[in-house]
């Protein structure tokens, strides 16, 4: 089945990946566009990883500020090169980005970034509100607790919280999927949330 044009220019408009790619895609998978599309994301994310140990010096800090007025917050958005700096989809993202800080309170960046002495003190919480309460075996506790302990720890996490804009992809993914179009390896530096 011969791909046309349109359907590859239709692909490119939905994912950004280069017409090439999408028009292999499309081949791949004989015309289908959502199984391309999966596959692109797919064959991203990988280019992605690749990408996430590259130097970044360039970049911008970006603020939000809340139509009330009361809540904003301000990143460091970073990539390798300045050409990637001034471009849109790069300062859409750091927008993005900013809002999402701005509503979800994010405390730190990702799980390692989190003080030993934090993860252990809502380690030792849980496992005073599970303790006497429930009567299973202490392995069970444990991974209940840990379980707990990984939920919590994701939600207080930048790059582990669901993006407010798309709640299928996280923020870790959103930025992912922007290092495959860009070209570039991305990430985020620093970030403060303000509030009245």
């Amino acid at each position: 089945m011969p791909i046309t044009a349109e359907e590859v220019k239709k692909l490119r408009d939905i994912t950004g990946a280069s017409m090439m790619d999408c028009k292999r895609a499309l081949e791949e998978t004989e015309g289908n566009a959502a199984k391309a599309v999966e596959l692109l994301r797919k064959k991203s994310l990988i280019k992605a990883e690749k990408k996430s140990e590259r130097e970044t010096k360039q970049g911008l800090v970006e603020a939000y500020i809340h139509s009330n007025q009361r809540v904003g917050a301000m990143a460091e958005i970073l990539c390798e090169t300045d050409f990637v700096a001034r471009n849109e989809m790069f300062r859409q993202l750091a927008h993005d980005l900013t809002m999402h800080i701005a509503a979800m309170n994010p405390l730190y960046l990702d799980e390692h970034s989190i003080p030993a002495e934090i993860a252990e003190s809502e380690r030792r919480i849980f496992r005073e509100q599970v303790d006497g309460n429930l009567h299973k075996p202490a392995r069970v506790i444990d991974e209940i607790i840990e379980g707990k302990l990984k939920k919590h720890l994701q939600e207080i996490c930048l790059m582990s919280q669901p993006f407010i804009k798309n709640p299928d992809i996280t923020v870790e993914e959103l930025i992912k999927e922007h290092i495959a179009k860009l070209g570039e390896n991305i990430k985020i530096g620093r970030f403060a949330r303000f509030e009245l």
